[in-house]
């Protein structure tokens, strides 16, 4: 019998739900490109409700200890002494969130004998030693789209946030002030701006798809070019990497995996070559940012503001400068778990776990380590120190 160890964050200060805001979810026929959802054999949980957290068990625990198999949820992940760090040496499973990863390092799966499959609830697979599971041949699995819809969508929303200034306006309206110079200040429309985005995978292109009506001029950079018909139908020009792009746009989207090839990139030097009042968006990694070129750049004006959900460490400390620096829009990394998309990640999930507990075949578009090696998104997407 297996152990699943699965690390979620906390349930609401007020408790876990009794009722929600919606009564359901709209139905989806599949994703964008004709990849299917999620298809797990069944679930046990009633879709839209709030299932990331730990009371929530991602629905997963009628179905694991119905078949005999331990399941242990716990949102305490840092220090020695963790929950975590005391029962992953038993583990043959962990699961964990993007938006509160448990890090399993290399010293971390040298100390789990026993764990042979690492799966991300969600997408993003950078919380783990890739390299490390390579060597010790565990398989490393995602969710692959069930959350780049959701992602795309709070793109779209920080890049309107920030140019529009609206969250300052809102603060105007709780502080029962009407200042509209004061407001009106930094604001300016969308339309006829150049926005580019740093990767354009699923949600990149998604983003740039949600993007077009408005009037905007597209760019992007991949190191995978997009088909020309999405090109032109699109209006897209093509950049062959970060560096040629940044220079030409008011706004800039960060839509890449972290690997050796992404972190750090936009540090003093790559942000000095921005437009004096471009506007930057990080939904993806936070390190593919230098923490404090961000800060100096908001702080001088080069960039106009910063948004994003993505922060180093997850959870943030409380003094990290991302928090008071000026001009910014953060959020704590949300994007990707709404109700809605945690109903298909927690579905994956399961049908991840249904493979492997059964003997079959992971779904290929999920996996990113397996049999010693890159594999499925994880070739496509991801580089690592032994590519």
């Amino acid at each position: 019998m297996a152990k699943v160890l699965c690390v979620l964050y906390d349930d609401p200060i007020d408790g876990y739900p009794a009722s929600y805001a919606r009564d359901g979810l709209p139905d989806l026929a599949g994703y964008p490109g004709g990849q299917t959802l999620p298809s797990p054999k069944g679930i046990d949980f009633t879709p839209g409700q709030l299932l990331g957290s730990v009371s929530g068990e991602l629905g997963l625990r009628r179905f694991l200890e119905g078949r005999g198999h331990t399941l242990v949820v716990t949102s305490d992940k840092d220090g020695d002494d963790s929950v975590f760090d005391r029962e992953l040496a038993d583990a043959d499973v962990v699961i964990s969130q993007p938006f509160w990863p448990a890090y399993l390092t290399a010293e971390r799966i040298a100390r789990a004998p026993k764990l042979k499959l690492a799966v991300t609830a969600g997408i993003g697979s950078d919380h783990v030693d890739l390299d490390a599971a390579i060597a010790r041949g565990i398989t490393v699995a995602e969710v692959t789209y069930c959350n780049s819809i959701s992602v795309a969508e709070h793109v779209v929303m920080m890049i309107l946030s920030l140019v529009r200034d609206y969250l300052p306006a809102h603060q105007t309206v709780l502080d029962g002030g009407w200042n509209i110079a004061d407001r009106v200040a930094r604001s300016y429309d969308l339309e006829g701006m150049h926005v580019g985005t740093v990767a354009a995978g699923r949600i990149g292109t998604a983003v740039l798809r949600r993007l077009k009506p408005f009037d905007v001029h597209l760019h992007y950079t991949d190191r995978h070019r997009l088909p020309a018909e999405v090109e032109q139908e699109l209006g897209l020009t093509f950049h062959p990497d970060a560096a040629a792009m940044v220079p030409h746009c008011d706004v800039v989207t960060v839509n890449a995996p972290l690997h050796p090839e992404t972190e750090g990139l936009f540090g003093d030097a790559l942000i000095a070559t921005m437009k004096r009042g471009a506007y930057l968006i990080n939904t993806a990694r936070a390190r593919i940012a230098d923490r404090d070129a961000i800060v100096r750049a908001l702080e001088s004006g080069r960039l106009a503001g910063y948004a994003g959900d993505v922060w180093y460490p997850q959870p943030a400390p409380s003094d990290h400068p991302w928090r008071t620096m000026p001009h910014h829009g953060m959020t704590p990394h949300i994007s990707g778990s709404s109700l809605s998309a945690q109903t298909r990640y927690a579905a994956g999930t399961r049908e991840i776990l249904e493979a492997w507990l059964d003997g079959t075949p992971i779904r290929e578009e999920y996996l990113i380590v397996e049999g010693g090696a890159q594999a499925g998104a994880g070739a496509h997407s991801y580089s690592t120190k032994r590519s």
